[in-house]
């Protein structure tokens, strides 16, 4: 049998030992200079940062044009300081090693524009979206669901706008999008979903439901509007236990399948009509009996459905096995080196969801979660292990992993990413120097 390319590799660094439960972590307050450029990553072509710090647009309405312009070098240090600028003045290690890239926005807001404007540079019009999605940032299950609109052929990026108002950062970073609507989107601009506030100027259309299942159910009909197909697979995940819910984000964006809610013992009434106009279309669940029972199961598979488990005991092991699982062509099957992967911490839904453009477009990766700040679990060490990148004789021939890190310092800091680096580097398993 033939051995694994990352056989050999040797064990990264333990991490620690047993791992707390996790808590909602309470944020330190942010420096003037990292909220200076919240939402962005470091390496993110220096006009990101215009995008997102440039100036010219309103609270109240984006500005249309072209994107910003490239910011040159740092900002200067003040005249008594003589010194050279720091590592962390320049964005290294905590925004950017050889194998990780960090979106270290403070708040979803930030974070969504810094993806946002990854994934479309929008320097020409050929990078930029469509469209884009509006959603509340307390509304977890719609950001979820909504996911499936960056899927192809629509590609509509996820963007955080409140109910009374759009945050600076969705201003701003719509100004460089600046989306103009296409066939694939009907000529809508944005989609805005329940109360998610929509700028003046902005060509919209509004999903309305009262949210969880219903919101769910009604952005899976409008997928099937947009795409003109009815889906190879529906994905139905926990409405009430978030972390197990997470990782379908990336998927509805990478595949087009749209994401259902269901209770821990109840299959809600929108989500069985979906599943009753699409009842030969396989249904995966997500998550433990703990999460969805079995008895949901078997009302699924009353409609006429063909259904599977994907499932872990914790919110980490279960986002490595829909990593990991393939059925068909259902799955991410990342089971060896070369791929790109997304991190967010388990608490923080929305960053799951406004991350789902990096997990399609660019490396086309899974989500995998973290628990906490400063350590990475031991299940998530082991998988990163496992599918670690090595080579032989020549590096340049090799297969590479990266790694986006979602979150500023207090959600996964330094620390951990450097861990995470890594775990993700290329190294030499054999054959002479």
């Amino acid at each position: 049998m033939t051995r694994p390319i990352n056989a050999d590799l040797p064990a990264a660094k333990p991490s620690g030992e047993s791992l707390p439960k996790p808590q909602r972590r309470q944020r330190k307050p942010v420096p003037a200079a990292l909220k200076a450029i919240a939402g962005l990553f470091a390496l993110a072509v220096v006009f990101v940062v215009a995008a997102i710090l440039g100036g010219g647009a309103s609270d109240d309405e984006p500005t249309r044009g072209t994107a910003p312009g490239p910011i040159s070098g740092i900002a200067e240090a003040p005249a008594e300081q003589d010194s050279a600028p720091t590592a962390e003045e320049l964005g290294y290690p905590a925004f950017a090693t050889s194998n990780t890239t960090r979106v270290g926005g403070s708040d979803p807001a930030s974070n969504a524009a810094g993806i946002a404007l990854a994934a479309y540079p929008s320097t020409d019009e050929a990078q930029r979206p469509a469209a884009v999605t509006l959603i509340e940032p307390g509304d977890w299950r719609s950001a979820i669901a909504a996911a499936v609109l960056m899927a192809e052929p629509l590609g509509a990026p996820l963007l955080v706008a409140e109910a009374s108002g759009i945050p600076e950062p969705t201003s701003q970073a719509l100004g460089a999008l600046d989306p103009q609507g296409s066939p694939d989107s009907r000529g809508v601009e944005a989609f805005a979903v329940g109360a998610a506030s929509i700028p003046a100027g902005l060509e919209a259309t509004r999903v309305k439901a009262v949210g969880g299942a219903a919101t769910a159910a009604a952005i899976a009909g409008l997928r099937d509007r947009l795409f003109g197909a009815p889906p190879r697979h529906i994905v139905v995940v926990p409405a009430t236990e978030p972390a197990f819910a997470m990782p379908a984000a990336a998927w509805a964006a990478r595949s087009g399948d749209p994401v259902l809610f269901a209770g821990p013992g109840k299959l809600p009434a929108k989500t069985a009509a979906t599943l009753r106009r699409h009842p030969k279309t396989p249904v995966y669940v997500l998550g433990p009996s703990s999460a969805i029972s079995s008895d949901v199961v078997r009302e699924i598979a009353a409609i006429g459905n063909r259904v599977r488990r994907v499932s872990g005991e914790d919110p980490v092991a279960n986002a490595i096995a829909l990593a990991r699982y393939a059925d068909g062509d259902f799955g991410w099957n990342v089971n060896d080196p070369g791929h790109g992967f997304v991190v967010v911490r388990a608490d923080s839904p929305l960053d799951a969801a406004a991350a789902a453009p990096l997990s399609a477009s660019g490396t086309w990766g899974p989500l995998l979660l973290t628990e906490g700040a400063d350590t990475l679990p031991v299940g998530l060490r082991g998988y990163l292990l496992d599918v670690k990148p090595g080579y032989t004789i020549n590096p340049t021939r090799a297969f590479y992993n990266h790694v986006w890190v979602i979150g500023d310092e207090d959600a996964i800091d330094v620390s951990q990413q450097a861990e995470i680096d890594e775990l993700a580097e290329l190294a030499r398993i054999g054959g002479e120097p």
